[in-house]
């Protein structure tokens, strides 16, 4: 996903403030399950729900107002009710690693306690790919 930096985005010191990332990496991986064809109304209607559990985050320089970003989200490994992302924010020109991140995802029920992915979630994102992404090579 590629962004823009406008000047709402930054803070009093001109650079990027710092919870913004956060959104950029909603918006990326919001992007990947559509891509897969995965829509949050459907999980809503299916009653299923989904929301972050754990965000581990390193900032390693600043973005700045009228720099270009690209953000990424890669799917890393999938548990009976997690989804782990890998995520990197990137400045678009010079490829500069600015953020990254590890976001895990956990699948709740409309009471919001842990259950499993559904299983046309975990077809969605590829059953094949599945063991690929629990065992890493």
């Amino acid at each position: 996903m590629e962004r823009r930096i406008y000047y709402h985005d930054t803070d009093s010191g001109g650079v990027v403030y710092y919870a913004n990332y956060l959104k950029y990496m909603e918006e990326a991986r919001t992007e990947y399950l559509q891509q897969h064809g995965l829509l949050d109304r459907q999980l809503k209607e299916r009653n299923f729900l989904y929301a972050v559990r754990q965000c581990l985050v390193k900032y390693k320089a600043p973005a700045r107002y009228g720099d270009s970003i690209t953000c990424d989200a890669v799917l890393t490994k999938m548990t009976a009710a997690q989804l782990i992302f890998d995520q990197t924010v990137r400045n678009k020109e010079t490829g500069q690693i600015l953020v990254e991140a590890q976001i895990a995802l956990v699948c709740l029920t409309p009471e919001f306690k842990p259950t499993q992915l559904p299983d046309y979630f975990r077809k969605g994102l590829g059953e094949q790919n599945t063991q690929a992404l629990v065992n890493p090579p």
